[in-house]
């Protein structure tokens, strides 16, 4: 540690107080609770449980709090955390089908059944500073909104397996590996890569998403469908000999749906891109499925164009925050051995250089 530090142990505590002042900032303006980060800042909470791979947003909202609005120093709390909890089991796969869905919309197909529901969405906002929100206590006008829609919302990728015109998913795969408990390690296969993308860094997923759709893989996407909705968590109680709902989770989910010429192995489809995230969190979904779509080139049998989406260990290595913060972040921790080695080498070379051009001077 900054043991040459003036005070030593007592300059680090120092540093922690100060940080807890800075956190609390103007004792004059009202503390921000928990309550209100969780329901006001709604979508930076999802964004932390997300990638925190832990479904609590009032965690998230704490987290959010002690890293003074760090999203990624949060989402490091919130693993932290995470591994201090105890493991009781394990939920049945969610069906996203019977998802009661607050939005949900297809760029695909017009008329779906249940229809398309825009929900809460920045999509047809102008993006213009609101000033009003600025003014404490002013009444916000209430949304005409009926309840979440419910009865059969069947997935839109279905219709068009009905005609067999998209791959087919597979069926009764094993039990993935869990990332939260194994190590990365390659090849990942599909499930993995899903996990790795869910818990991924929003921005790093986006800009790989974007590079697919300027040329750098093959993606030409349309969005088959879009929902965010909540789904009931049911898990099997060994002692009781059925499963019972332990819970609700709200969830996003993304199938996109993909130009696919053929190749060798497969015929000419349609094929999927997937992404499922917690929360209200569509941009990370879609850009997830598009990330997932294309590194699935080489199961579809398509010729590797080398793009940076397409490489596993480049795309799942660097799409995680907390390992690449960790890394990045240790190089401002004390090297002063290192760098007093690289300092007498460099001295040395330059010696031996010095010398060098001397003598070719002198011959």
């Amino acid at each position: 540690m900054y043991v040459a530090v003036k005070g030593g142990e007592r300059a680090i505590d120092n540093a922690h107080a100060w940080l807890a002042e800075e956190r609390r900032g103007d004792p004059g303006v009202a503390e921000l609770s928990v309550a209100q980060i969780r329901e006001q800042l709604s979508l930076a909470v999802n964004r932390v449980m997300a990638e925190g791979s832990l479904y609590d947003p009032d965690l998230a909202a704490l987290a959010i709090k002690q890293a003074r609005g760090d999203l990624i120093e949060a989402v490091f709390l919130i693993r932290a955390y995470r591994t201090t909890l105890p493991r009781f089991g394990a939920s049945r796969p969610v069906d996203t089908g019977a998802m009661s869905c607050d939005r949900r919309i297809s760029a695909t197909f017009k008329d779906l059944p249940g229809g398309q529901v825009l929900g809460p969405t920045f999509d047809y906002t102008h993006r213009l500073l609101d000033f009003a929100l600025a003014a404490e206590g002013l009444a916000v006008p209430e949304a005409e909104r009926g309840a979440p829609a419910e009865g059969p919302m069947p997935h839109v990728t279905g219709f068009l397996a009905r005609e067999d015109l998209i791959q087919p998913e597979p069926e009764g795969a094993e039990t993935p590996r869990d990332l939260t408990r194994e190590p990365l390690d390659f090849p990942a296969d599909r499930p993995l890569r899903l996990q790795a993308l869910t818990r991924g860094d929003e921005g790093f997923v986006l800009s790989m998403a974007y590079s697919t759709q300027r040329g750098y893989g093959r993606n030409h996407p349309f969005v088959g469908e879009l929902r965010i909705g909540t789904v009931t968590v049911e898990m099997d109680i060994p002692e009781l000999g059925f499963s019972m709902d332990v819970g609700e989770v709200v969830l996003t989910e993304c199938e996109t749906v993909n130009q696919f010429k053929g190749s060798k192995t497969e015929p000419p489809q349609f094929t999927r891109g997937y992404g499922l995230v917690f929360g209200q969190t569509e941009r990370k979904a879609i850009s997830m499925a598009l990330v997932d779509r294309a590194l699935r080139w080489e199961e579809l049998g398509e010729d590797d164009v080398g793009a940076p989406a397409q490489d596993a260990e480049f795309v799942l290595y660097h799409s995680d925050n907390v390992q690449a913060t960790g890394f990045l972040e240790h190089i401002k921790l004390p090297h002063y051995v290192d760098f007093q080695s690289e300092l007498e080498l460099i001295r040395r070379l330059r010696r031996e250089a010095m010398a060098a051009t001397r003598r070719e001077a002198a011959e």
